[in-house]
């Protein structure tokens, strides 16, 4: 029996395979797609105005999004992130993570937030099962980091947050900073000190071209190989192996033993060829790479269930070629693209 065939009778997990023979393994599911902040390269204030977005009747409901992760599952994916928007903007949140949690065979469910609100439901949401969180922190200090959020963070918030998740039992807590040249490249070393010193590990993420409104310019990227170079200076790093093919970042080591660090390299060091990863907005759009035009509305396949949801998500996952970051500014790279705060990066 075929792995399309296997999901369809309801088998166990199908190994399905994309065009370039890629699994179907992630799956990063956008709860809301508001935001209370405007980070410039995400969601700038001047681009995308306050009463953008849906209204509630769009979003999917608790209900339909555990149909929909169930049939993700069934289809193969054994890990799920939480995104946004800002995903703790979505009320009930713990309520939602403590249904997911009890499905079987989804082995990881984690959160990205920015972690402003985050001091008042860490323990809620560990209570109800979450098992990992990152948080986004592109600068430690108080006025650079107010202006990266569009002035309506504070850091203070967010540091709050993270003492709170760690005081919860999350542990380690990723930290992930998107680093621009000339804008937040001397925050490195401080976000490196601070990570190092509470016992959370720190990635920086290169500057990308998501979405079609944070002006993106190639000459902003920093490439990570500069910025490892940066922090070996100060801290001697060793590279690590990967903990499983298709991670995301490239990890190393600090040479004294006090953690790691990791590199999300995109544009300098593009890793399409294990890309393993599905997402889904907040209305129920399928989106098969971070850089794709356009989505897939999931919404009418939920009434006829999760077997049935499988079934149409592994014949799609079969004809999937994604591979933009290898293709990035060639003609026949797409130009345009979903933005990043619908689909959480």
């Amino acid at each position: 029996m075929n792995a399309i065939a296997n999901v369809a009778a309801g088998g166990a997990a199908a190994d399905v395979r994309d065009t370039l023979g890629r699994p179907l393994r992630d799956l990063r599911l956008s709860v809301i797609e508001a935001c209370n902040f405007r980070c410039p390269y995400c969601m700038p204030a001047e681009r995308v105005p306050d009463d953008h977005g849906f209204d509630a009747q769009q979003r999917l409901s608790f209900d339909e999004i555990e149909t929909l992760v169930r049939g993700f599952v069934r289809a193969g994916v054994t890990k799920l992130r939480l995104t946004g928007g800002e995903p703790l903007l979505r009320k009930r949140l713990p309520d939602l993570v403590a249904r997911l949690s009890r499905i079987e065979s989804l082995t990881d469910i984690a959160l990205t937030t920015n972690g402003s609100l985050l001091a008042a439901q860490a323990s809620a949401l560990r209570a109800a099962g979450l098992g990992r969180i990152t948080v986004s922190l592109d600068a430690l200090d108080p006025a650079l980091f107010h202006s990266l959020s569009g002035g309506r963070g504070q850091v203070a918030d967010v540091l709050a947050g993270i003492q709170a998740a760690q005081a919860a039992g999350f542990d380690p807590i990723k930290l992930n900073c998107v680093v621009q040249r000339g804008v937040n490249e001397d925050e490195v070393l401080p976000l490196v000190e601070f990570a190092r010193a509470n016992g959370h590990v720190m990635r920086f993420i290169e500057y990308m071209d998501v979405g079609t409104c944070n002006g993106w310019r190639r000459e902003r990227v920093l490439a990570s190989a500069n910025l490892r170079d940066r922090i070996h200076a100060r801290w001697p790093l060793q590279s690590l192996e990967a903990q499983y093919r298709g991670e995301v970042a490239s990890r190393y080591g600090f040479v004294d033993g006090r953690g790691e660090v990791g590199f999300v390299s995109s544009v300098s060091e593009p890793f399409c060829g294990d890309c393993h990863r599905a997402r889904v907005s907040a209305d129920g759009r399928l989106y098969t790479c971070l850089f794709a035009a356009s989505g897939h509305d999931l919404r009418p396949l939920l009434a006829d269930g999760e077997e049935a949801l499988s079934q149409h998500l592994a014949q799609r996952w079969s004809r999937r070629g994604d591979r933009y970051s290898e293709l990035r500014g060639s003609s026949s790279a797409p130009h345009k693209h979903v933005e990043m705060y619908l689909v959480g990066g």
